[in-house]
């Protein structure tokens, strides 16, 4: 019964020039481990769901991708989106689909781009989640015990500050100032939002009709068609005329039954250069390296993403970060990283 949907439609554009929109961050190999950001979430799933129901919700020009990166997936169910509507219409499309298949499906919805370093830790709590929703109208979602007074991410105030439990949510935050997220911090009763949640498919059918109608009834519409030869024209046609709007706003901020269950997870959804060079090994100097054949000479807390082939060398530099991908290059300070989407553009 539980069922696992990635959402693998993100561009990933402020890693650029190693993420393109040709060729996202979910499909490559951003940690040098071997293995693509959506492969180690597969990998990371595993103990709560058979690999025969996984789901991947991508954008039409990724579905090669997909299958190259995860041979065992149902065809039918990678899901082509014919444009990016955000995560509403992404998640209202895959719960229509997986209800014709399995009306008593238990669902996990995860992006397919963050990192999570402790992986039996968090096993454990996904599989408390699906117990809890199995059988309810709960919906349950993933908090991240913060480390840091964090600006860059949404936050879940939670009614109890107890990690591993699943307690009751109060309300959810956006991004906060760095004063605002000192006091989170201190409080203790706010969670860094992971944006993973899990329910039943039942539940978040319901929750759709009631608070995002409109989307609801374009995939009623889509309905007949799904699982036939006729579906992705059909898509085509519906899919963008779904109101662009998250999840957060659509459903989780409106919903009367909202949960969370928190830990520390070391949970990064390596949304920046700085974030990945966080969770590498560095040198003594601070410095991260990852391919190619690099060499420093008086560098200081820099990261180096270099293709294998080609040889980098560096001097004197601090707090820099220099990738190179495809013939393109960036030279950005660590500082100025979240300027890099306008950079690039």
């Amino acid at each position: 019964m539980n069922h696992v949907v990635i959402m693998a439609g993100g561009v990933g554009s402020r890693l650029w020039p190693l993420s393109t929109p040709e060729k996202p961050k979910q499909f490559i190999d951003v940690l040098g481990v071997g293995k693509s950001l959506i492969q180690l979430t597969v990998e990371r799933f595993i103990p709560v769901c058979s690999p025969e129901n996984f789901w991947v919700v991508t954008g039409e020009k990724y579905v090669d991708l997909v299958k190259e990166q995860i041979p065992g997936i149902p065809e039918d169910q990678i899901l082509a989106e014919p444009e990016g509507r955000n995560t509403a219409p992404c998640i209202a499309y895959a719960s229509w689909k997986i209800a014709l298949k399995d009306p008593d499906a238990n669902i996990v919805v995860t992006p397919a781009d963050a990192l999570v370093l402790k992986t039996a830790e968090f096993a454990d709590a996904i599989g408390k989640a699906l117990a809890f929703t199995e059988n309810s109208d709960a919906i349950v979602t993933v908090g991240i015990a913060p480390t840091r007074p964090e600006t860059g991410y949404g936050y879940i105030h939670a009614s109890e500050a107890v990690r591993g439990k699943i307690v009751n949510v109060s309300e959810f935050k956006e991004k906060p100032s760095l004063e605002t997220a000192q006091a989170y911090l201190a409080d203790g009763h706010y969670f860094w939002n992971a944006g993973i949640f899990v329910w039943n498919v039942k539940t978040i059918v319901k929750e759709l009709r009631a608070f995002a109608p409109q989307i609801s009834a374009v995939m009623d519409e889509l309905k007949p068609s799904l699982f036939t030869s006729s579906e992705q024209t059909q898509l085509r046609r519906l899919f963008p005329t779904c109101d662009k709007i998250s999840i957060d706003y659509a459903v989780m901020e409106k919903s009367r039954s909202i949960y969370v269950i928190a830990d520390d997870l070391a949970w990064s959804d390596l949304g920046s250069w700085g974030s990945v060079k966080g969770h590498i090994k560095a040198d003594d100097e601070g410095n991260v390296v990852v391919g190619g054949d690099v060499r420093l000479f008086g560098c200081k807390d820099c990261f180096v993403h270099a293709a294998s082939e080609k040889r980098v060398v560096l001097e004197g530099l601090e707090e820099y970060i220099v990738s190179e991908s495809d013939g393109r290059l960036l030279v950005c300070r660590l500082s100025e990283e979240q300027h890099i989407k306008e950079f690039s553009a």
